[in-house]
């Protein structure tokens, strides 16, 4: 813990993970530890660039960006990430090779493609491996905007989790960006989160039913968790490996070693300012559940799990047009009962919360939360630009065409 912790909502943290790919024929490319190499002029795990780090990640293909610590404004932001692409891209021209956005790859095949890191940290990679079989989509084929938000102490840790709880099963419906994986629709918008809840199913306590449990406080945190996780995986990691706060794979995952909760369900964008686009709304409108905005937060905090996760699945499947049923959710968040899609509810929490949102004056990342909210999900925007083609010259297409919003900062419309 920091000796000057930080209370809710007074910064956020942002992780974007990337796909590294071919320049030409986009397949993944497991160079991740020389791009690295490239800028510190040796292997290392993290790479600090002011504002901005670059770190490792399980697999060879996949590199992350993070803010250099918790920010207390993600306006501008979206400059800095885009500086730090055009300067990963740099390094990857020499290698032809580029980094491709999207949280999966639409044809990669993890049985014969994925390439464990095997430096630094690798232990633990290798743990999973031994324990999970890392050679999955679940695993290898997935990209990730993680967003961390701070708390102090059990009441604003209780406030701050009944909250994300609450909002886990619509957070998808923003953000989903992977309908293809295997070469082919899914049937999924969120193909990532219904590969990744399957992925532990080995050892269940680790990622529950995805949305956590409604525990309060660090204490029954620690018993209903961390200690039920911790003794399922012991047979298996008998050095005990992985009995760290990290194991914990739900959908919102509590640091108390940093005094911040990670939301973990969110696809990765297109462009960086798509991803703040969604933090930044995320945040507002947990803010306002934090403030008791709509309904006061006992309330909140009695939603049953399964309740939630069933909702999660259906928000998952079918993103912005998830209907919407459940009266006492759609009541909790200021909205009357009749049944509604999850993008409307969105529309509704942009303008309800818009006061808590002073992010969205960000010229760059209000003109991309409008976009988020006008033309729907990443994942619908895909599959319209396919047209209904799945061959591998229309797929190279649409995420070619993907690679470069990335690489200009620009939305895929």
């Amino acid at each position: 813990m920091s000796t000057n912790p930080l209370h809710l909502f007074e910064a956020t943290g942002i992780e974007l993970e990337y796909m590294i790919v071919d320049r030409q024929s986009l397949a993944v490319k497991p160079v991740a530890d020389q791009v690295l190499a490239a800028e510190a002029g040796k292997i290392v795990s993290d790479v600090e660039l002011g504002p901005i780090a670059w770190s490792n990640e399980l697999v060879l293909h996949v590199i992350e960006l993070k803010t250099n610590g918790p920010v207390p404004r993600l306006a501008g932001l979206a400059e800095r990430f885009g500086e730090n692409i055009e300067r990963i891209n740099a390094h990857l021209a020499a290698m032809a090779g580029r980094l491709m956005p999207g949280a999966c790859h639409p044809w990669m095949n993890p049985l014969s493609e994925t390439v464990l890191w095997p430096h630094e940290y690798s232990p633990v990679y290798e743990a999973y491996n031994r324990i999970f079989d890392c050679r999955g989509h679940g695993w290898s084929n997935l990209q990730s905007l993680h967003i961390n938000l701070p708390f102090c102490g059990d009441a604003e840790f209780g406030r701050l989790h009944a909250a994300i709880r609450l909002l886990l099963p619509l957070m998808p419906a923003l953000t989903a960006s992977s309908p293809i994986l295997d070469g082919r629709r899914t049937g999924f918008l969120d193909s990532r989160m219904e590969v990744y809840r399957h992925n532990s199913e080995k050892i269940p306590s680790v990622a529950g039913r995805i949305i956590p449990e409604p525990v309060y406080n660090q204490a029954d945190y620690e018993r209903e968790i961390f200690q039920r996780m911790y003794a399922d995986i012991a047979p298996y990691d008998p050095d005990g490996t992985l009995q760290e706060e990290f194991l914990n794979a739900r959908g919102a995952i509590a640091r108390f070693d940093r005094g911040a909760i990670e939301i973990r369900v969110l696809d990765v964008q297109e462009c960086p300012a798509a991803d703040l686009a969604g933090a930044a709304l995320i945040a507002a409108v947990l803010k306002a559940v934090c403030a008791e905005q709509w309904c006061d937060l006992a309330r909140v905090q009695a939603f049953d799990t399964g309740r939630l996760a069933d909702l999660f699945l259906a928000v998952i499947k079918a993103g912005d047009l998830a209907r919407i049923e459940d009266g006492a959710y759609l009541e909790a968040l200021g909205l009357k009962s009749k049944p509604r899609r999850a993008g409307e509810v969105w529309q509704h929490l942009a303008a309800a919360a818009g006061s808590f949102n002073p992010d969205w004056q960000d010229p760059v990342i209000g003109r991309a939360g409008k976009t988020l909210l006008e033309k729907g999900c990443l994942a619908r925007r895909i599959t319209a630009a396919l047209e209904g083609d799945q061959r591998r010259e229309k797929l190279s297409e649409v995420y070619g065409r993907m690679c470069e919003c990335l690489a200009k900062g620009e939305m895929l419309v």
